[in-house]
């Protein structure tokens, strides 16, 4: 259910906005899981299993807020300084 505040038919709130948000988050992880795969030059499925394995995938979705404005530059250093702590483990 939508309530519009013009005629241009913009939503002022929506029913569907946590929809909205689980959208956000799950674009965030494409977006992250594909740049990386750029990144270190390896297969999306590869880098999914990669960041599900390691629970990053997750962090992603809990740390959305935090992490979601961050640059692709300083996502992929971080993303590079999380896999080598979770090599020495």
């Amino acid at each position: 259910m939508y309530f519009y505040q013009d005629n241009f038919r913009t939503p002022v709130f929506s029913a569907g906005i946590f929809r909205g948000q689980v959208m956000s988050e799950l674009s965030f992880q494409v977006f992250c899981i594909e740049f990386y795969s750029r990144h270190i030059q390896k297969p999306g499925p590869e880098v999914y299993k990669l960041f599900r394995e390691s629970g990053l995938l997750d962090m992603l979705k809990t740390d959305y807020e935090d992490l979601h404005g961050m640059g692709q530059e300083a996502l992929m250093q971080f993303f590079d300084e999380y896999f080598a702590k979770e090599l020495k483990r």
